[in-house]
């Protein structure tokens, strides 16, 4: 294609608190002191959300028109529709998931409160809805899917495949921050997205200029080497957190086979070619086994209060700042050697796989109006590229559905 621009996006086991015990299924008991739970905020009070309603839903209506446009366009250029962001697959993998034992009070919730290994599914994307130039400098996201997750569910389809979804990116904010910037970011996406130029002046026109074009910034290093952050906050059991993914070559050590990889830390270049993620991930993948780091960024009270309360989870813009509320690790992810890039598996993913955080447990319910949005846009973009491509959508229970 031409010269591309950035496109839009792209064991319910509870600790028992004293304050409204019914909000969650409780199945495992621990004490939390009194200063602990003091300095974390619950997911549940009154200043943590505000926005939802019926002009959200109106727009966020309107935000599931627009990525059905730009669906229908790419089905019109290539006779096949895609997920409206994350659109181009680099590697997917089989892997497993380990939760830590003896984790702390604030950090043993939800699925984190049991340790255990899940299998899990794992897919490398670039964020944007074009199938761009691997050079080109944008956000890349990580999809699991994690397999074997008792307890209750948010999905009210009336299917329980026990999995919980988790959705991550190269950024750790999200410049769409929340339904009504999303849907005129969107715009002007759509507006101007075959001409750079035009749509950087348009954004610079928007006092929000910086968290915009801080997309264009992230550099292009191997995709095994790069942060993953869920961008938008979460329930964390009692409390709110975001998530982390963070390769082995920052936390596992000099002999990590990761971090023994050369070249690890360099950007793409002209001579690497347009689809070079594929190649380098699928050659990586191959050869060695790829280790990550699952943390989690609790939202403390000190913070909540002095920046804005509902603020901080309801504009996906606004950073916690890690070095003075650093990530904690709940949790390993170990991927194997394997063939990455099979044309059954990818085909199967692409075209019968739905990640979404909505698809998970309800002590992991997604917080503010960014994800109020995925919640109706992922639906009506699934319904509308299936509907394209005449497919159907597959509710995976096993991580042997994947194919080899």
């Amino acid at each position: 294609m031409h010269e591309p621009c950035p496109r839009f996006p792209a064991i319910p086991l509870h600790i028992r608190s004293s304050r409204n015990p019914s909000t969650a299924p409780t199945s495992f008991h621990c004490h939390i002191d009194i200063m602990t739970a003091e300095k974390y905020v619950r997911w549940d009070e009154s200043d943590v959300e505000y926005g939802a309603g019926k002009e959200e839903d109106e727009l966020i209506n309107e935000i599931s028109r627009q990525i059905n446009t730009a669906q229908s366009a790419h089905w019109e250029e290539h006779r096949h529709a895609f997920s409206g962001t994350h659109v181009k697959t680099h590697a997917i993998v089989k892997g497993e998931m380990e939760v830590l034992a003896d984790l702390p009070p604030q950090l043993a919730q939800g699925f984190f409160s049991r340790p255990g290994k899940y299998p899990i599914g794992l897919r490398h994307s670039t964020e944007t809805t074009a199938l761009i130039d691997d050079r080109v400098r944008q956000p890349r996201g990580l999809g699991i899917k994690i397999f074997n997750v008792e307890g209750p569910k948010l999905r009210q389809d009336g299917k329980d495949p026990k999995t919980q979804d988790f959705e991550f990116n190269s950024a750790p904010t999200l410049e769409l921050a929340n339904a009504r910037t999303c849907r005129d970011i969107i715009g002007l996406r759509l507006q101007h997205g075959g001409c750079p130029a035009d749509l950087d002046a348009a954004l610079k026109k928007r006092d929000d200029y910086e968290s915009q074009d801080a997309r264009n910034r992230i550099p292009t290093i191997p995709l095994f080497s790069q942060r993953q952050y869920s961008q938008s906050a979460f329930r964390y059991g009692d409390y709110i957190a975001k998530f982390a993914l963070i390769p082995a070559t920052e936390v596992g050590g000099a002999k990590c086979p990761m971090a023994q990889v050369q070249d690890k830390d360099k950007e793409l270049t002209a001579a690497d070619g347009p689809h070079a993620y594929k190649s380098y991930t699928t050659d990586f993948y191959a050869h060695h086994e790829a280790l990550y780091d699952f943390q989690v960024q609790l939202l403390e009270r000190e913070f909540f209060d002095s920046n804005g309360k509902g603020d901080l989870i309801e504009d996906a813009r606004i950073d916690w700042p890690q070095d003075k509320y650093p990530y904690i690790t709940v949790a390993k992810v170990r991927i194997p050697p394997q063939d990455a890039f099979s044309f059954r598996r990818v085909a199967f993913w692409e075209n019968e796989i739905r990640v979404d955080p909505w698809h998970g447990l309800v002590v992991h319910k997604p917080l503010g109006s960014i994800n109020r949005v995925r919640k109706g846009v992922y639906k009506a973009s699934s319904a509308f590229r299936r509907k394209l491509n005449n497919t159907h959508e597959v509710t995976v229970s096993s991580v042997d559905d994947i194919p080899d």
